[in-house]
């Protein structure tokens, strides 16, 4: 059985408009995230996937993003699928931080990545 690889992209290649899809838990979020990210976890996303349907109607690629990669890429291969076009974040969250990308929290205080 052939497995296509995963369509990927480092953080450096995300443009700043892009629609990048966010898939951590609420707490994690709250912390810090990509301003103007689409919130959809992953425990959720099954239920809300008309939101994100919704979000690249226009022909938009879905940047998908976690913490490193992981539940992104579980993500990432459902959009797939579902014919959706769609990447995985290489890194998530610890490497956007540590590539200095914008983040904004819900607080309003210093953005991390928890």
């Amino acid at each position: 059985m052939n497995f296509a690889p995963l369509p990927s992209v480092d953080v450096a290649s995300v443009p700043a408009d892009a629609l990048v899809v966010d898939v951590r838990e609420d707490d994690e979020w709250a912390a810090g995230h990509v301003e103007g990210a689409l919130h959809v976890p992953m425990s959720d996303f099954v239920a809300r996937f008309g939101e994100v349907t919704e979000a690249v109607a226009e022909g938009r690629r879905a940047y998908v993003m976690c913490r490193v990669g992981g539940r992104s890429a579980q993500v990432t291969q459902y959009l797939v699928q579902q014919g959706i076009d769609a990447v995985n974040v290489d890194g998530g969250m610890l490497a956007w931080d540590g590539a200095n990308r914008p983040m904004v929290s819900d607080a309003g205080g210093a953005a991390y990545v928890l």
